[in-house]
């Protein structure tokens, strides 16, 4: 994902316009360097500013990264279709989280592994971090129109049920570090989800 700061500003920059330079170059430096680089005299320099103007914003470094990654996040949002079909909105929407969050998890596996270890967090606490605590997961809206269709059947489904092709197609990605096949993701829809929403009832749904 080529998210670029400007770096060299002929105006000065205040308030959200200078947050997002900063993030910006954050951005490229935890991407380029990992957690390792990612320092305030690094970013600085990336975002031609100085460091004291990132420690009046974020006192910590890991309250920067966070910023960042969430930064990251919201600049490259993943479509929520709605179609009409069931098969069709889940299939566009790994597509589109496909493209847009393959680089969240090489960033994960590869360049926070010292945040990891120097945090004791992990993938899952830092997902937590950066979701907004009020978001409904996608294909729990996916999964809750389609049954206002009449194209599942109405009933509770557990939380690991509905977010399933999402964690498969994250863990092909994770495994393959390139961008998912389209036939893999037809067949986490086909083959898995589809039949475990229309079959019988799941064990504790």
């Amino acid at each position: 994902m080529d998210l670029k700061a400007d770096t060299a500003p002929t105006t000065r920059r205040r308030g959200a316009e200078l947050e997002n330079a900063i993030l910006a170059a954050a951005w490229d430096v935890l991407s380029e360097q990992g957690y390792a680089g990612f320092t305030y005299e690094a970013i600085a320099a990336r975002a031609g500013t100085s460091r004291p103007v990132l420690y009046r914003r974020w006192q910590r470094r890991e309250d920067l990264l966070i910023a960042t990654i969430v930064w990251a996040r919201e600049t490259s949002p993943v479509e929520v279709p709605d179609t009409g079909s069931i098969r069709e909105d889940t299939i566009r929407y790994l597509r589109s989280a496909d493209a847009a969050r393959a680089w969240m998890v090489a960033l994960a596996s590869v360049r926070l592994a010292e945040y990891f270890r120097e945090t004791g967090t992990t993938f899952s606490d830092l997902r937590e971090r950066i979701l907004p605590a009020d978001m409904r997961p996608t294909l729990e809206v996916i999964a809750a129109r389609a049954v206002e269709r009449g194209e599942i059947p109405d009933r509770p489904r557990p939380a690991r049920v509905l977010s399933l092709p999402f964690d498969l197609l994250r863990h092909e990605m994770l495994m393959t570090q390139r961008p998912v096949a389209d036939g893999v993701i037809t067949a986490i829809v086909d083959d898995i989800w589809l039949p475990l929403l229309r079959g019988p009832a799941c064990p504790g749904g």
